[in-house]
């Protein structure tokens, strides 16, 4: 299939051209003719994979199939999770209606209120916005949601995830003239997704993509042993300064060893740009801008502050420190690797991460190569998994009559 099969207005088709693109992913594929259908979406597709197009290209071939009759609000309204997703957001819509007469305006906390002010008053088509700030319109009277026709929920699971499950619900109430709405996600697995698609969705079209062979990406995953901090700082040296690390992210824990690391790091001639937690947004976005252009090809993050971060053509992931959860490594590793290119995932692992590795390679169902540098080998052997304490059986039958007691009560 091609973009030109999917019946989209010629504008939209010159812009996809424009872009190096010619045939739909699997998600895209799926998402646009149920779009124009008319239908409600509930879809999961991988990251990386064209989801933001898939629901742009719909959306945007509504508004122009029916052309707005009355002045007022935004008619296509997009939440996503965090500013800087939004951002990408908007980047990738202004590009796509580039040769149309679509207005688009982005509303994002971090920003001075005032500098919303004109997106307000003109006739928007498609506003893109975080939950928090447009609760703050919202309640404030600036915005009104009823001249939505398009609902779109972007990774609808973080933002349960993040706690915006009320901020969620209360802009469907209001956008209760809406035509259509779309809620996609990472995944589908577990009961929140599905249990609020069921309260906002009217019999939507069920899509999973599976992604070709042609978006897959492969992250090639592996471990350094570590003796202690400064041998890990050693190894990420070495690393980062070789040739085949285009662009990199690398994880920590705080915002404490993040400056610490920043600092190791420039002494050691390596220039890094960095993401912190409570960071002013025009300084996270010219540190994302400087990452993303290349004039920067190292970004150190914790991982709150990593929350929306898609740029492309990351070659790298490095948990310079591991992560609490298995599910957030996947999360962090998923950054590389994506529309069908390589991708590596480097993990340092000291004594104390040998039980998080261990649930890592239960989750990944796989074992993770051990490797070593050159001159930097581990002067110690990997850590052993601390044994499990055996259960006391007086202590366990003690502990249930004390539960049926407390039933009978």
């Amino acid at each position: 299939m091609h973009f030109a099969d999917l019946d989209l207005d010629p504008k939209l088709l010159n812009a996809i051209e424009k872009m190096g693109f010619d045939k739909p992913t699997s998600i895209q594929s799926l998402a646009i003719p149920a779009a124009m259908k008319g239908r409600d979406i509930l879809a999961s597709s991988p990251t990386g994979t064209g989801k933001t197009a898939a629901f742009l290209l719909g959306a945007m071939q509504y508004l122009i199939d029916f052309p707005r009759r009355n002045p007022g609000f935004a008619r296509v309204l997009i939440m996503t999770p965090t500013r800087e997703l939004a951002y990408q957001v908007y980047e990738q819509a202004n590009t796509l209606a580039a040769q149309t007469h679509l207005k688009i305006g982005v509303v994002t906390g971090g920003i001075n209120y005032g500098s919303h002010k004109e997106i307000f008053e003109k006739n928007n088509d498609i506003l893109i916005a975080t939950p928090g700030r447009l609760m703050d319109y919202l309640n404030s009277e600036n915005f009104h949601a009823e001249d939505v026709e398009v609902l779109i929920l972007d990774e609808a699971d973080r933002m349960l995830d993040m706690g915006f499950r009320k901020e969620m619900l209360r802009i469907c109430d209001e956008a209760k003239n809406r035509k259509q709405c779309f809620l996609f996600s990472a995944t589908l697995e577990g009961d929140s997704v599905e249990l609020f698609a069921e309260r906002i969705l009217n019999d939507p079209a069920l899509l999973e993509a599976t992604p070709s062979r042609r978006e897959k990406g492969k992250i090639h995953q592996w471990v350094h042993l570590s003796d202690n901090r400064e041998h890990k700082v050693e190894q990420l040296e070495a690393i980062l300064k070789s040739e085949d690390v285009e662009k990199a992210i690398v994880f920590v824990k705080t915002r404490e060893r993040l400056e610490q690391l920043v600092g190791e790091l420039f002494a050691k001639d390596i220039k890094t740009t960095w993401l912190r937690g409570e960071m002013p947004q025009d300084k996270r976005l010219a540190a994302l801008k400087s990452f993303d252009t290349g004039r920067t090809k190292v970004l150190i993050a914790t991982d709150v502050a990593a929350r929306g971060i898609d740029v492309a053509d990351i070659s790298h992931v490095i948990n310079f420190d591991m992560p609490r959860t298995a599910d957030i490594y996947v999360h962090r590793i998923g950054r590389t690797g994506r529309a069908g290119k390589k991708g590596t995932a480097i993990s340092f692992i000291e004594a104390h991460d040998v039980e998080i590795l261990a649930k890592v390679e239960r989750y990944t169902e796989q074992k993770l190569k051990r490797r070593t540098i050159k001159g930097l080998e581990p002067k110690h052997k990997e850590a052993k998994l601390p044994a499990k304490k055996k259960k006391d059986p007086e202590k366990m039958k003690a502990k249930k009559k004390a539960k049926k007691k407390a039933k009978k009560k």
